[in-house]
């Protein structure tokens, strides 16, 4: 039975546009885009939802937490589920945040770091050998009420995706530019609504059933 990883921050977590500061709400497995990924696959894929709000790939987080830091993040969720098939790695939203001050190629240092745990030799054979899709998400804009966050993310954000590509070409891993298929929300700039989840669900399926063969 094929098993599905989808690991990344609030957006793979299932977080709607923020409404207010602090509220906790999430979207019902009807919407979130890994669900619906999971469903367009077919009968017989397991899946694993590994979506943290505040994620990281590389920093550790001076407000939220250490543990906002994805890299022992991933080696905690490679450890506790499997065999995997497929793993998908979705992150970089948070890392451009002003307090990291991270310019695009230190945000793809945090991801390459990540994609080269995936395919070291101990967590390729624990799982029996599994494919990374790599996902850039889309840019963010600068709106809404956690705005002054990612002062200065919208540009930044904009340089990822021919770097993560680049980059998944060179590691031959399987690549998605999330920005040509969907964009965040104008009502805070970074989350999806139910639409776009929809659509990144469908589009994360087709790229997985490419990989595939």
């Amino acid at each position: 039975m094929p098993f599905l990883m989808t690991f990344g921050d609030s957006n793979t977590h299932g977080t709607p546009p923020i409404r207010v500061r602090g509220e906790y709400r999430r979207f019902g497995a009807d919407i979130r885009w890994p669900q619906v990924c999971w469903r367009a696959l077919g009968a017989g894929w397991e899946l694993a939802e590994e979506g943290l709000p505040g994620r990281t790939a590389a920093f550790d987080d001076p407000v939220m937490g250490d543990h906002m830091n994805g890299r022992a993040g991933l080696k905690i969720a490679l450890q506790s589920h499997g065999p995997l098939d497929v793993l998908t790695i979705m992150l970089g939203t948070n890392d451009v945040k002003a307090r990291f001050a991270a310019p695009a190629e230190t945000v793809l240092a945090g991801v390459a770091g990540l994609v080269d745990l995936a395919l070291s030799l101990d967590m390729q054979q624990r799982h029996g050998g599994f494919k990374v899709l790599l996902i850039c998400p889309p840019p963010v804009e600068e709106v809404g009420p956690i705005a002054g966050e990612f002062y200065g993310a919208a540009a930044r954000s904009r340089e990822l995706p021919p770097l993560y590509r680049a980059f998944a070409d060179a590691r031959g891993i399987g690549f998605l530019d999330a920005g040509r298929v969907i964009s965040v929300s104008a009502q805070d700039g970074i989350h999806y609504d139910p639409d776009a989840h929809h659509r990144l669900g469908e589009a994360v399926a087709g790229a997985i059933r490419a990989m595939m063969g």
